[in-house]
């Protein structure tokens, strides 16, 4: 059973928070995760990731392995692969976006990150592992469903590079261009802008999975480190920043805890065990 003042969620990004620099885990991690789960309390990762980066993690995610992925736009179950809860871009909204942004940001460069995989203009160059069967193609001509009601069409994320700019000014450009059509949101990739639909936040995903299971706010302790946790942080009932954290971050917790180096998710939450 859990201890008693236990959260019945425990909600924690991955990359920069639950996860070390290399993106290994440590068994310090791993054991604590798996008593949690074994007293019943669940975990749910809240993260930047597209769920083509979550199998790999099954081993962490216990019997009832839960993600909210694409920075809130959709759950995603280990146990099954299944995405639900799936919130995006109006297609034709996001067309306009992508005409204007490259009308006001000349030679940027798009992806999308559609629930059913990634589509990327021919002149975006991911620093991470793509798929086999990637789709490289003007990212405009992939926003209509291939079937009526087709979720995997779905655009979860934009992503935007622009070669030689600064992250600062790809920030500013952007945000000037999309206006309030779009969130920008800053998971820690220096110079790759994110945006989301509006409305679509980590914060909003985790609110909507807790509200499907009778989870209150004041329920879940939630872990993080950047600008795009800070809404997640300030909903739960207890948020906590890594000491490594953005600035942003800290200062939106209401606890910290030591870096994600040093177990820092690990250390806050074995005062339950």
């Amino acid at each position: 059973m859990p201890a008693p003042g236990a959260p019945r969620v425990v909600a924690t990004d991955l990359d920069g928070t639950l996860l070390r620099p290399d993106g290994s885990v440590s068994a310090r991690t791993r054991d604590v995760l798996r008593r949690l789960d074994d007293d019943g309390v669940r975990v749910v990762f809240v993260t930047a990731r597209p769920p083509r980066w979550l199998p790999m993690l099954a081993d962490l995610a216990g019997q009832h392995g839960t993600a909210v992925v694409l920075n809130g736009a959709a759950v995603y179950e280990f146990a099954t692969g299944a995405l639900s809860e799936v919130h995006g871009f109006d297609p034709d909204e996001l067309a306009a976006i992508i005409t204007d942004l490259r009308a006001a940001v000349p030679g940027i460069a798009l992806a999308l990150e559609r629930i059913d995989g990634p589509v990327y203009d021919p002149s975006f160059a991911s620093e991470h592992p793509v798929p086999a069967d990637l789709r490289r193609v003007d990212v405009a001509t992939a926003l209509a469903p291939e079937r009526p009601g087709d979720v995997g069409a779905v655009v979860g994320k934009l992503l935007a590079l622009l070669d030689g700019a600064g992250h600062d000014d790809l920030y500013a450009r952007v945000a000037e261009a999309v206006g309030e059509r779009a969130l920008l949101a800053f998971s820690g990739a220096h110079g790759l802008a994110e945006l989301s639909a509006p409305g679509v936040t980590k914060a909003a995903g985790l609110e909507r999975w807790c509200a499907t299971h009778g989870v209150a706010p004041h329920e879940v302790w939630a872990f993080g480190d950047m600008p795009n946790d800070v809404p997640m942080l300030r909903w739960a009932g207890h948020g906590v920043a890594v000491a490594n954290a953005h600035p942003e971050a800290l200062a939106a917790a209401d606890a910290r805890t030591a870096s994600n180096v040093d177990d820092g998710v690990a250390r806050h939450l074995e005062q339950l065990l």
